[in-house]
């Protein structure tokens, strides 16, 4: 079942802990899933690739070359990497919708 809330009104994650509906996400949904996956509170770097990865995927609906994500936010091409474990961690804590087997393969 494809629902935005469960019965107690929070965030719905899919088998792949992608968030259901993307409107859900917040800066403090975010903040939660970092800290329940390890990864300790959010700082403003990674928050401002979380913004600039969501804006691009609003005008472009699809995957962003992450390079180019980086370059938005004044970072290196590599920023990614110093800022999250994987690529995939961040798309997830951006609040993106599971972008399926074979863009997961390239996050």
């Amino acid at each position: 079942m494809n629902t935005r809330f469960n019965t107690s009104g929070t965030a719905v994650f899919d088998l792949d802990g992608f968030l259901v509906d993307p409107a859900m996400w917040s800066e403090s949904l975010a903040d939660r899933i970092a800290q329940t996956d390890g990864l300790g509170p959010l700082n403003e770097a990674q928050l401002g690739l979380l913004h600039t990865l969501r804006g691009e995927f609003s005008r472009h609906n699809s995957v962003t070359a992450l390079s180019h994500v980086c370059h938005l936010i004044g970072q290196s091409p590599d920023c990614m990497q110093h800022l999250f474990p994987n690529p995939r961690e961040a798309w997830r804590l951006a609040g993106l919708p599971n972008p399926g087997e074979e863009a997961k393969a390239y996050l």
